[in-house]
């Protein structure tokens, strides 16, 4: 490749290397090449080539080792959490192969955290558990209650291939238009670390949400538990165009979306 005059050298750099990280030619851990080689290549001087380097490091594309060289990082690729999804197209968005299996699928007593949530007079609701995996690699762990009005029209399906919103929405044309999200921490108990592949213990990002169809009926309530490792919640705030409207409303909501590790974590499954 010959660099263009009227352009930084370094960004042509940087813009090369991500193309060849993002084409696979350079996988996950691979090492790139030196920055006395990339010199030599193009011609420019180290500080160049460093600073093109540093760019692929600020955007998360490669991690350096002091001694060692530069490496490629696993990417993370992002959804929006700004419009409602399952976790097929949380996957498809992040360039993965989403794929689940079911763990518990049986009638209980609701605990009152979460018959609260779902605002029912049914003294049972139908509780569903699910690894759910990016790549055939554990990336969280659901744990969702449904009335049983709901819960019944999921009956006969595959719910390792289709997810609930699929099954309602095609179905039953009962579309999921509403969700409140809360986003905490958790430490994983000794059964959902063993699902997940990590140690009992380990923090994990714990994700609530109800999900609300027309006339605001509940569908479920579900808790979602992410590998830390493996997922990040991301933002972006617009301001407003209005100085005092941006300091009375806050800066609007443009983007707010998860970005996975594409192929996982080190840890030995």
């Amino acid at each position: 490749m010959d660099l263009e005059s009227g352009r930084p050298r370094h960004e042509q750099i940087s813009d090369w290397l991500r193309e060849q990280i993002e084409q696979g030619t350079y996988e996950v851990d691979a090492k790139l090449p030196s920055e006395k080689q990339l010199g030599e290549r193009f011609d420019v001087s180290r500080v160049t080539v460093r600073r093109a380097l540093q760019t692929l490091e600020s955007e998360d594309y490669i991690y350096r080792r002091q001694g060692l060289g530069s490496f490629v990082k696993e990417r993370r690729a992002a959804q929006g959490l700004v419009r409602l999804t399952d976790f097929a197209q949380d996957m498809a968005q992040a360039g993965l192969d989403a794929s689940s299996r079911v763990e518990h699928h049986a009638p209980e007593t609701p605990p009152p955290a979460v018959a609260v949530h779902l605002d029912t007079d049914d003294q049972t609701v139908m509780r569903l558990d699910r690894l759910r995996l990016g790549d055939e690699r554990p990336v969280a762990f659901d744990r969702t209650w449904l009335p049983l009005f709901y819960a019944q029209l999921l009956e006969d399906h595959d719910l390792e291939e289709e997810t609930i919103y699929q099954i309602l929405e095609a179905e039953y044309d009962i579309p999921i238009l509403r969700g409140h999200y809360r986003i905490t921490a958790a430490n994983a108990d000794a059964a959902i670390a063993d699902r997940l592949g990590v140690d009992d213990g380990e923090a994990l990002l714990l994700i609530e949400r109800l999900s609300l169809s027309e006339g605001d009926k509940r569908v479920y309530f579900q808790r979602r538990y992410y590998r830390s490792d493996r997922v990040a919640y991301e933002l972006e705030l617009a301001r407003g165009t209005v100085r005092n409207e941006a300091m009375e409303h806050g800066m609007p909501l443009r983007e707010f979306e998860p970005v996975f590790e594409n192929g996982g974590g080190t840890r030995d499954e």
